[in-house]
């Protein structure tokens, strides 16, 4: 693998937001995810789970509820009391709609997604038409004093069930008055305080189903206003509960962080009488389980401790492969994180400011393994907070550390930097051109003399950096077929000739920046490209994909590689397919031309492509493991992948020099700690 200085960062204090809300696409392939910061996810099924779609949250607007409709339109709802529509394509909020109710805390659809009902703050129910452009106004149903904290469709949509403090209406849509109205406290003797709704679900057998603060699961019968089973699942609140499509299994989350399985099960063998039975108990969270989705293949939970869960149900699953792999998702699918090589600088994106931070430094040398000691501390330089309510889209710092860009999505950001002795100043661009906003990713070129600007419709802006501080726009590069996605990823090569960038359909183009000329496209691939950069030598792109297949394509020849086609021939080690944790980052050792440098969250790897790939029979070790093995059996192992696993979670990796690397590590137990306490649940034994 080779010896490296290793620059071990762990004052990277990203906390990520927890997790408000779910919606699964209905016969989909897609799940929506909102955060307590007002960000909206999209996470693809078919492309290993990946996290495509990545809306920035804004300070004034919370996200409560979110709801697929007709065509694969995405709408989601909260405190401000707006309906918002969100754009997938160009990855920000398209149109609101006052709900005119105050606080919306509730919204479903109808099971043909033509129609939403929202539950207010005022206690009223409306209605909302899906049409083309927007949503419109239908009409208000039976309103009643309280909040409306959940709601339900009945599968035929001709009934709606509402939760609220204490008590569930059903509501008569055609006429839009309360037919049933049940006390859900009603059974619970002596009670002293509020019983609040939190969840409820709709099924087409007329049951429906409550989860309520009292830490019960109850099924009731709506037409005759009984209670039919009650299950006490947690000494404290169930907050969510979400249903199958063939309504025979149910999940809830739990204030404790545990979620539960029920199942649909006949009382004994062989019977046509059926029970709802708790059969799964989950712990994969350590606080408030706020919502939960049930796929056709798995369970799915998201937390407060940030984490989305995705359990798969072995049951369903054909073979073992990627769907069958229980996974933790707490950290974005993309990079936070961006390096100033020659000046050792690394910045530091969060929510609503930039951090400059220069590493420190070492005179020691020492063994493999050795902690070395400072002889200049890490320096916190710079901080720039963004003005107004936008969370920032993306940033980037120059190879030179003397520019630093950013973007909302109403604002692009330039500030020039400079380095006075032990003093820095920083002083923002005037006149920055005016385009096409937002921007996705932003890009500098190697010699720090140019800027790339991803933006939508497959854009790719190119900006001339200007002495002592000042730029303009030289050309916008565009697809020549149109591509009505934004571009999330862009790679420059180091000699400046060419640039790559990826698109929301996938497509990878390259463009000659000499000519500023589209050149070629890559061959499109079923999978989403999760990371891409082209070698500093050889001028070829090598390509990560969400499925962890590897691709290396020549830019010159506009072909794929003799080495990537051996790749294809052979495949990947089983091991590594298997991983469900996505390349987020990829670089190149210019002291040895045939090292490709890529990691993910759990892992770094050095990728020697002068060596065989190692066959299914093979151990994918640890390269501490391995240097355990006697010499003889590890020359048996020597294959081209070189693995270490020390550095967890790794949010980014870098090649500083030939000899040096940064690894930017947060860990799990420190943004944890910075939570509200969770709720403490008494264990046996102490």
């Amino acid at each position: 693998m080779g010896e490296f200085e290793v620059h071990r960062v762990r004052f990277f204090g990203l906390v990520p937001a927890g997790v408000r809300c779910l919606a699964c696409q209905p016969r989909g392939g897609r799940l929506a995810l909102a955060r307590t910061d007002g960000a909206v996810e999209v996470y693809n099924f078919a492309a290993n789970y990946f996290q495509e779609k990545v809306i920035p949250g804004h300070e004034a607007r919370s996200v409560e509820a979110l709801c697929w409709t007709v065509g694969d339109r995405l709408f989601g709802a909260g405190l401000g009391g707006e309906i918002m529509e969100y754009d997938l394509a160009r990855l920000c909020v398209a149109r609101t709609v006052d709900g005119c109710g105050g606080p919306i805390w509730s919204m479903a659809a109808n099971s043909s997604g033509t129609q939403l009902a929202i539950g207010c703050e005022d206690g009223s129910v409306k209605l909302f038409q899906v049409v083309p452009g927007g949503i419109q106004f239908e009409r208000n149903l039976d309103r009643r004093k309280g909040r409306i904290l959940c709601l339900s469709w009945h599968p035929s949509d001709t009934h709606i069930a509402a939760g609220s403090i204490d008590i569930l209406r059903v509501f008569d849509v055609c006429s839009g008055q309360t037919i049933q109205r049940i006390m859900v406290n009603y059974h619970v003797h002596k009670v002293k305080r509020e019983c609040i709704v939190w969840s409820i679900a709709f099924l087409s057998s007329g049951t429906v189903v409550t989860s309520d603060s009292f830490g019960r699961v109850q099924f009731w019968d709506w037409e005759r206003g009984t209670l039919l089973e009650s299950h006490t699942v947690s000494t404290s609140a169930v907050l969510s509960l979400s249903v199958s499509e063939k309504e025979d299994s149910i999940i809830v989350g739990t204030s404790t962080g545990a979620t539960y399985q029920f199942q649909l099960l006949p009382v004994k063998m062989g019977s046509l009488e059926k029970r709802w039975v708790r059969t799964k108990p989950f712990q994969h969270h350590t606080h408030d389980v706020r919502a939960v989705a049930h796929s056709s293949t798995a369970l799915i939970s998201g937390g407060l401790d940030a984490q989305l869960v995705i359990r798969p149900l072995m049951e369903k699953m054909q073979k073992k492969g990627y769907d069958a792999v229980l996974r933790k998702f707490t950290f974005p699918h993309r990079r936070l994180v961006s390096c100033a090589r020659k000046a050792r600088l690394l910045l530091f994106q969060f929510s609503q400011h930039l951090e400059l931070w220069r590493l420190g430094s070492t005179d020691e040398t020492g063994k493999d393994g050795e902690v070395l000691p400072l002889c200049r501390m890490p320096e916190h330089l710079v901080q720039l907070k963004s003005k107004g309510p936008e969370h920032i889209y993306c940033s980037c710092v120059s190879p030179c550390g003397s520019w630093v860009a950013y973007s909302t999505a109403s604002r692009f950001h330039l500030y020039r930097v400079q380095y006075e002795g032990d003093g820095v100043s920083v002083k923002k661009v005037p006149r920055v051109p005016k385009l096409l906003l937002p921007a996705y990713q932003l890009q500098f070129s190697s010699d720090s003399g140019s800027l790339f600007v991803a933006s939508a419709r497959g854009s790719v802006h190119v900006l001339q950096l200007l002495e002592p501080g000042g730029c303009k726009h030289l050309h916008t590069l565009r697809p020549p077929s149109g591509c009505p996605e934004a571009v999330y990823l862009l790679a420059v090569s180091t000699d400046g000739h060419w640039l790559a960038a990826v698109g929301g359909d996938w497509a990878i183009h390259i463009y000659n920046l000499k000519c500023f000329k589209h050149h070629c496209a890559v061959p499109t691939y079923s999978c989403a490209v999760t990371a891409l950069a082209i070698h500093p030598v050889t001028n070829n792109l090598v390509i990560a994909y969400s499925d962890q297949q590897l691709f290396e394509f020549s830019i010159p020849e506009k072909q794929y590689t003799a080495w990537s086609r051996m790749v294809q021939n052979c495949g990947l080690h089983k091991v590594w397919l298997e991983r469900d944790s996505p390349i987020t980052h990829i670089t190149f050792n210019p002291k040895n031309p045939s090292h490709i440098l890529l990691h993910d969250i759990y892992m770094f790897c050095v990728l020697d492509k002068s060596l065989p790939l190692p066959d299914n029979s093979a151990l994918l070790m640890n390269q501490s493991t391995l240097k355990q093995l006697p010499e003889t059996a590890r020359q048996r192992q020597l294959h081209a992948f070189k693995i270490c696993k020390k550095f967890q979670p790794l949010l980014f990796a870098d090649l500083l020099d030939e000899n040096c690397l940064v690894m930017v590590e947060r860990p799990i137990m420190d943004f944890k700690t910075q939570l509200p306490l969770p709720v403490q649940q008494k264990k046996f034994g102490t």
